[in-house]
C-alpha cells in the first residue's frame, strides 16, 4: 500500500511557470483539481506528502501549509538522500511510496521509487526514468491524476468518490 507522495513543485504541482510583477513580487500557478486530491490524501485519506523541490519561495510553502503537506524542503540539491531520510523517520520504505517528478534533477528519485510519474510534458529524460507516463501536464492536473491512481492501486478509489457522490 501507498502511504507517502513525494512531489515535484515547479513542472509537476504547478505548471513550471515563474510569473513576476511590475514590482518583483513572484507568483505560482496551481490548480485546484491537484489541490482539492493532495488536500484530500493528506486529511480524509489518511496519507504523507513530501514536497522536495530544488526552488525555494514562500509561495510553495504557503501552498504546502494550505493543503496540509507534512514535509516541504526546498533548495534540495539531493532529492533522493531527502526522501531517503522521510522514509527512515517515518518508518516506510520505497515500496510504500509514490513520486512524480519532471525534469534531470527529479531522476535518481524516480529511479528508486517503482510507483513513479511523470506529467505529459516532462523532459523525455524523465518520461523514460517512471513508470507512468500521466496525461495531464504539469499543473493542470497531474498531481490529481497520480493520486487517483495511487488510489486504484490501494483500492481507496471507489470509497473516495462515493464519500462525495453517495
Amino acid at each position: 500500500m501507498i502511504k507517502i507522495l513525494f512531489l515535484d513543485v515547479d513542472g509537476c504541482l504547478s505548471d513550471g511557470g515563474i510569473y513576476t510583477g511590475a514590482n518583483g513580487e513572484l507568483f505560482k500557478r496551481f490548480d485546484v483539481k491537484d489541490g482539492f486530491a493532495l488536500q484530500q490524501w493528506n486529511t480524509a485519506l489518511g496519507g504523507i506528502s513530501a514536497i522536495i523541490t530544488g526552488k525555494s519561495s514562500d509561495i510553495v510553502a504557503f501552498r504546502a501549509k494550505e493543503l496540509g503537506v507534512k514535509y516541504c524542503f526546498q533548495g534540495v540539491k539531493n532529492k533522493l538522500e531527502k526522501a531517503k531520510k522521510i522514509l527512515a523517520f517515518e518508518a516506510l520504505s520505497f515500496d510504500e511510496a509514490a513520486v512524480i517528478g519532471d525534469d534531470l534533477n527529479d531522476i535518481c528519485l524516480l529511479k528508486a521509487i517503482k510507483n513513479s510519474y511523470a506529467p505529459n510534458d516532462a523532459t523525455k529524460e524523465a518520461k523514460s526514468a517512471v513508470k507512468t507516463v500521466l496525461q495531464a501536464k504539469g499543473g493542470y492536473g497531474a498531481v490529481r491524476e497520480m493520486i487517483e491512481d495511487v488510489l486504484e492501486l490501494n483500492g481507496q478509489k471507489q470509497a473516495w468518490i462515493k464519500g462525495f457522490v453517495g
